[in-house]
């Protein structure tokens, strides 16, 4: 049995409006067994393309590697564009030793809620991943539950919007609440490359344009939000 635990800490500045909300890194990043193109931090496996989308989105001409420069250019981009970081998994056990959400067991959860209150400028969760078993959305919605609060649909389009309320009091003890609003983006991984390609906007897409990729559809539809 290996325990997982997360290895970084939530990524959060006080004038944070976006958080991405994943589950976790591929257990080598617990381990310290990154692999050359790894960087050694929040969504830095080379596998996870994250930062090439927003590193195509932006332009910016990242590097990949092991690096503290990699680290640093990654925060440096957070923070200029008040994003966050605080995957929801704390910790899981697996029979094997692999990224798969659904081998994780005995799920810790993050107390996202709680650092949404801490952090009052947040407006946004960004999970990398929509409603599947052991998805960023699926445990949200579990934790959730512990604070009697439900999501709300906004659009049923993918990427899928939900909101929900967060009560909150006043100094004047008045109470009120924060809307905050949820995006479901289409995962990163590889496994989700048989999804986009069953998408009636991916088939419309290739068909226009032969050279058309899900790592295209990724970026279109990651730009939004990025």
């Amino acid at each position: 049995m290996f325990l997982h635990k997360h290895p970084y800490q939530p990524f959060i500045q006080k004038d944070t409006k976006k958080l991405i909300v994943g589950t976790l890194p591929p257990p080598r990043f617990s381990t310290g067994d990154l692999l050359e193109k790894d960087v050694n931090f929040c969504y830095g496996s080379y596998y996870n393309s994250l930062w090439l989308f927003i590193d195509k989105i932006h332009n910016l001409g990242l590097r990949y590697d092991n690096s503290q420069e990699a680290i640093k250019e990654r925060k440096q981009f957070l923070i200029q564009h008040k994003i966050g970081v605080c995957d929801i998994v704390e910790s899981a056990e697996r029979d094997k030793i692999d990224a798969s959400d659904l081998g994780m067991k005995h799920i810790k959860l993050r107390d996202v809620i709680g650092y949404i209150k801490k952090y009052p400028s947040i407006e946004t969760l960004l999970f990398t991943g929509g409603n599947s078993k052991n998805g960023p959305e699926y445990f949200f919605r579990k934790h959730l539950k512990t604070y009697n609060i439900k999501l709300e649909l906004v659009s049923n389009e993918v990427p899928r919007l939900h909101q929900f309320k967060l009560p909150c009091h006043t100094e004047r003890s008045r109470s009120v609440s924060r809307i905050i609003k949820t995006v479901s983006l289409t995962s990163g991984s590889g496994a989700a490359n048989i999804a986009i390609g069953s998408m009636p906007l991916y088939k419309q897409l290739k068909a226009k344009n032969l050279k058309f990729n899900t790592f295209d559809f990724r970026v279109m539809q990651y730009r939004e939000f990025f």
